[in-house]
């Protein structure tokens, strides 16, 4: 599932993911098991289009069996496909990422059951203060949604279910869980979700330098990936976290990145 991270600040957005990818694979015998991988690249830069980034997570790959594919392999086709065209605004960009995505969803044998394939598109439109941040769904909600059009904050998807008891100070199962044990009806669940409110940790959002965005961005995905590792669940989140600022005057500027590396040659002296 991984967890992606967006955060819209006043000195610009910052982007992270972790690397971990969990797949469903068919063993010989015919059963059904999980397998991980800890480089994957959910943190995406389109050549030509510096001024916005992505971030995916959600389904980890398109296809099946030894047909998988990772959203980062298409990259060469999305630059490809955008190689003649102009700087694109945010918005338009989104569309294009979900065009390309849901044409290779409809092309690939994909499950009737397997999880969406989310994206967080962000950057900076030419001329504006402040950036932008669109989500789209692949296949269910392809229609890119902005998120946080007049305000700054933090969004994440995936296994955010830490997340948002550090930020926002419970589990975001608990409206269910109390609406099930206490037979509550649908506005009384509303009013409990509002007043839970209360319980958000008090960041002052809109105050936040670029610096204080990335050091939290990196926080919330090592916190999830370290509490996982005693947990009796998937473990999604995992390997190396990347990340990247976009702001206005310089665009997309990745801040920590996995490098493809050999392994170390030790010299014996005779």
């Amino acid at each position: 599932m991984s967890l992606g991270i967006a955060f819209k600040g006043p000195e610009g957005i910052v982007l992270g993911a972790d690397s971990r990818v969990t797949l469903t694979v068919m063993v010989p015998d015919g059963t059904k098991t999980l397998a991980s991988f800890d480089n994957a690249t959910k943190l995406l830069q389109v050549a030509g289009q510096g001024h916005v980034g992505v971030v995916t997570f959600g389904q980890g790959a398109i296809g099946t069996g030894q047909a998988q594919r990772t959203p980062h392999s298409y990259v060469p086709e999305i630059e490809h496909r955008l190689a003649d065209r102009e700087r694109l605004s945010v918005g338009d960009f989104a569309r294009e990422i979900s065009d390309f995505f849901l044409a290779q969803w409809k092309a690939a044998p994909m499950p009737a059951n397997a999880d969406p394939l989310v994206f967080f598109v962000a950057g900076y439109d030419e001329g504006d203060t402040y950036g932008r941040v669109f989500e789209l769904k692949i296949p269910l909600a392809p229609d890119p949604v902005e998120k946080n059009p007049d305000t700054f904050g933090l969004l994440y998807g995936g296994q955010w279910e830490i997340t948002g008891r550090l930020v926002s100070g419970y589990d975001p199962k608990l409206p269910e869980v109390a609406q099930k044990a206490l037979n509550l009806t649908a506005a009384q669940v509303g009013q409990l979700t509002e007043a839970l409110n209360a319980l958000q940790l008090p960041i002052p959002w809109q105050f936040l330098p670029l610096q204080d965005c990335v050091d939290l961005v990196i926080f919330l995905i090592e916190a999830t990936a370290s509490l996982q590792t005693w947990m009796l669940s998937i473990r999604g989140v995992g390997g190396a976290i990347d990340v990247a600022t976009i702001t206005r005057t310089e665009g997309f500027r990745a801040l920590q990145r996995k490098q493809v590396r050999g392994h170390a040659v030790i010299q014996h002296r005779r």
